[in-house]
């Protein structure tokens, strides 16, 4: 079979298409064809040697896929040969054709969901997931502010608080990010180049500042999220491009919290809860990844620079 490969830490054209062995099952593993692969910018840090620093080479890019199982070793009990499932987590990694899993690292995917939204699963909605109520705690009847809300994580913030009862706030970039946004169930949303555009979410919340706010870019935003939350509002750090200075005295009149967040800390028992809602969410249809664009998986590496890009709406996959 076919399969990106990495020998070095770099930029994105170090990974290369290459023949490899096909996968076996072992005890408690399955094979799954892959027919989709998701593109999430934790793969570029790793490929970079950001992430993961003493990671053996070589090594096959990849978190996330969607496909169909073709083969299953003894002792997998709940799950079956020609199951179309998605992938979060691997053995193997998933820039492949075939990546090989645990059993547990692979969830049914309902009919009607392709697989292309299969593989926009894992990481992205993970995160917005652990962010809002593993971190946040966020309850029904409060307000959120996600930031950078048209990109796959975004998207995920937006149909998981909406679904769960919050006021939604979005910001993005243009028109056709904020159209996205909108039509995701967001209740409102802002554009992020508009000079003081935080100043509007007074009277949005009355006057009562966040509950929650999903931060993207903490080095750009942070300083004044700490102005737009509530009285004991949660800001939870997803993403970050550089350092931050704030003025402490914002956290110390709100009683604000500032939680860090990575997807790479939850336990086995908060990965089986979140992939218990998302299983909930598409059967009824509330959780509906956005796929921006597919691409051939032998252009792994302009995948790699498009994703990094801050235009993004909704979720990159590779084709093999």
């Amino acid at each position: 079979m076919k399969a990106i490969r990495v020998r070095e830490f770099g930029p994105p054209e170090v990974m290369r298409l290459e023949e490899v062995p096909d996968l076996v099952a072992g005890a408690g593993e399955v094979v799954v064809r892959v027919s989709a692969v998701g593109v999430n910018p934790v793969d570029t840090y790793i490929r970079a040697g950001i992430y993961m620093p003493d990671l053996k080479f070589p090594y096959t890019p990849g978190i996330d896929a969607a496909g169909v199982i073709t083969a299953a070793g003894p002792d997998v009990k709940h799950r079956q040969v020609g199951q179309r499932v998605y992938v979060a987590w691997s053995i193997s990694g998933t820039y492949a054709e075939e990546v090989l899993c645990k059993e547990f690292q692979t969830y049914p995917l309902p009919e009607g969901v392709s697989f292309g939204q299969g593989a926009a699963i894992g990481v992205p909605y993970g995160a917005a997931f652990r962010a809002l109520f593993q971190r946040a705690h966020a309850l029904p009847g409060e307000t959120v502010l996600v930031h950078g809300a048209s990109g796959g994580v975004g998207i995920a913030a937006v149909q998981l608080a909406r679904a769960a009862g919050l006021t939604v706030i979005g910001t993005a970039g243009s028109e056709e990010g904020m159209s996205l946004v909108l039509s995701q169930g967001a209740h409102h949303v802002l554009n992020h180049h508009a000079p003081g555009y935080l100043g509007e979410l007074s009277d949005l919340t009355c006057g009562k500042g966040l509950d929650v706010i999903v931060e993207m870019l903490a080095n750009v935003n942070l300083d004044k999220d700490l102005e737009a939350v509530a009285v004991n509002g949660r800001i939870v750090v997803i993403g970050s491009r550089g350092r931050v200075e704030i003025d402490p005295r914002k956290a110390m009149g709100k009683e604000a919290h500032i939680l860090g967040m990575t997807l790479f800390n939850a336990s086995e028992k908060e990965q089986a809860g979140m992939h218990a809602a998302f299983g909930a969410g598409l059967a009824n249809g509330t959780l509906r990844p956005i796929v921006r664009s597919e691409i051939p998986l032998g252009e792994a590496a302009a995948a790699h620079h498009a994703v990094m890009e801050k235009s993004t709406l909704g979720k990159i996959v590779l084709v093999p």
